[in-house]
């Protein structure tokens, strides 16, 4: 067998996402002490993962896979097996689910090693939230089904966001407000925030999108009301209200922001999918926006919670979601460096079906 892997991983301009390239690089095979080689199999690719690119220097995601030349490294949730490991407490054959670059191989120093997971305690992530730098093994998930990697791979980890932050929202008392406001309703993270928002049953979701996904967004049950970007004006201004925006755009924040004022009581962002119109709008009336890092409630309510009670509570709530998605989401499989880059593209550009769910792997099928 070579001493060597030929690696291929997708990267794209820090300040032009829709510049791409395939890097391809040469990777040793021997490995150090505690040293585990991945081969990434099969990962998403959503809107999600734009929210990353836009967050990559405020947050680091682009520390998690480090380049030079002013291309960055997209980081993607997925499953990896196992292909080589000098740690004695990981075997090769395990699969595990974590953060990858969008890669054919990827290696890490393991340690943090136990039943349900391992990290990845490489230099270059001393910095970062633990939950990034963790990969679950299969054999530790309790409710593991291989024949939802898939989804899986699409909806845990925009789910647990979305659960945060509808958490954080009804820790709050809902900051006194009657209803979420949640943009860009069609996309996954906010299909998400919208079904934990209706099972926990005390406020109104109201979901804005844009005029073509309006009738995608009703039909799935999860919204009280869906309104178009142009029927903004519509929305009661008199009733408080917290907003969850997804998309980015500074237009669609500053609008909504005029039209409640003082009755908007809350404001996050979370994500970035329409990356082409973000903005910083500032001086706007009403709760300042602000940008929701889930990690850090992850940590407030695993303690106050306990890590039992919390795991319990999320996975519970998971695979509630995971079925309510089998009603209207179609895994679609793309293989291969020009796949996977097709896809990304289509994905940056949205014009992907918001009922499809993309996973994407370097291999040829």
């Amino acid at each position: 067998m070579s001493s060597t892997l030929s690696v291929s991983t997708l990267e794209v301009r820090k300040d032009n996402w829709a510049d791409t390239r395939i890097n391809t690089q040469v990777l040793s095979q021997e490995l150090n002490e505690n040293e585990v080689l991945f081969k990434v199999d099969r990962q998403a690719l959503t809107a999600n993962n734009i929210s990353y690119a836009s967050g990559g220097d405020m947050l680091d995601y682009w520390g998690f896979f480090p380049t030079d030349d002013g291309w960055g490294r997209i980081p993607a949730m997925g499953w990896g097996v196992v292909i080589a490991s000098a740690h004695p407490l990981i075997k090769v054959g395990e699969r595990t689910w974590g953060f990858y670059p969008y890669s054919s191989h990827h290696k890490i120093l393991a340690g943090n090693v136990s039943e349900t997971s391992f990290s990845d305690l490489s230099a270059h992530r001393e910095n970062h939230a633990p939950i990034y730098s963790q990969f679950d093994r299969s054999t530790g998930n309790p409710i593991y089904d291989v024949a939802r990697e898939d989804q899986d791979s699409l909806l845990r980890g925009l789910f647990l966001t979305s659960w945060l932050v509808e958490d954080f929202i009804d820790v709050n008392n809902a900051f006194g407000s009657q209803s979420c406001l949640i943009t860009s309703a069609s996309s996954k993270t906010s299909i998400a925030l919208a079904y934990c928002v209706k099972q926990r049953g005390k406020l109104r979701s109201v979901g804005i999108t844009s005029a073509g996904n309006v009738a995608f967004c009703q039909s799935l049950d999860c919204y009280d009301a869906v309104v178009s970007y142009d029927q903004l004006a519509e929305l009661n201004p008199t009733q408080p209200v917290v907003m969850v925006d997804m998309a980015g755009n500074a237009k669609v924040i500053s609008e909504l922001h005029h039209h409640f004022g003082e009755q908007m009581m809350y404001s996050c962002r979370i994500g970035a999918t329409h990356y082409s119109k973000m903005g910083s709008p500032k001086d706007l009336p009403g709760a300042k926006p602000v940008f929701f890092f889930a990690p850090t409630h992850r940590e407030t309510r695993s303690e106050a919670l306990g890590m039992e009670t919390f795991t319990k509570l999320m996975w519970s709530s998971f695979s509630g979601f995971r079925e309510f998605c089998d009603r209207w989401m179609t895994v679609e499989r793309s293989y291969g460096a020009n796949a996977v880059t097709a896809t990304y593209q289509s994905v940056l550009a949205g014009k992907v079906d918001p009922a499809s769910g993309q996973i994407v792997s370097m291999w040829d099928d």
